[in-house]
């Protein structure tokens, strides 16, 4: 079954630790992530993905949140990104990416409740690696297969 999904948001930042901004379009690169980012390189975590709607879940439990910055190289909508498993592709485009890792290891003990901006970062979040390289953009077609 094919599954169509768009992307809201590309962000990149040139050094870790800082927040990312919005790019009209970006270059994914093979075995290594997006073109320019500072988190890219050769290991399992090249592009990180988050779903708004996430986002927006934490924002209801807790609306003084401010979520104005990314974290994440790709915002998504319409695909629950945190329940695909291991190993599931993701076409963007030309470019193709697999899941390589839902949230971050050993530091799920967050909840929405207490934690919510690090929930959603934490525990939401997925991890990528590219497969097929390609440029995209927020209108470039979305889907993946289950």
């Amino acid at each position: 079954m094919t599954t169509e999904f768009c992307i809201l948001s590309i962000n990149v930042s040139k050094k870790r630790g800082v927040h990312k901004k919005p790019v009209g379009s970006a270059t994914l690169v093979k075995d290594h992530g997006v073109a320019g980012d500072g988190h890219a390189g050769p290991w399992h975590r090249q592009v990180s993905l988050l779903a708004s709607e996430d986002v927006e879940r934490a924002v209801s439990v807790h609306p003084e949140l401010n979520f104005n910055y990314h974290t994440e190289n790709i915002t998504t909508r319409e695909i629950d990104l945190s329940a695909l498993p291991v190993g599931t592709r993701l076409y963007i485009g030309e470019a193709v990416l697999e899941i390589t890792q839902i949230g971050k290891e050993g530091q799920h003990h967050y909840t929405i409740e207490d934690h919510p901006r690090e929930y959603v970062n934490i525990r939401k979040g997925v991890f990528a690696k590219v497969v097929v390289g390609g440029d995209i953009s927020c209108s470039s077609p979305c889907r993946h297969e289950a």
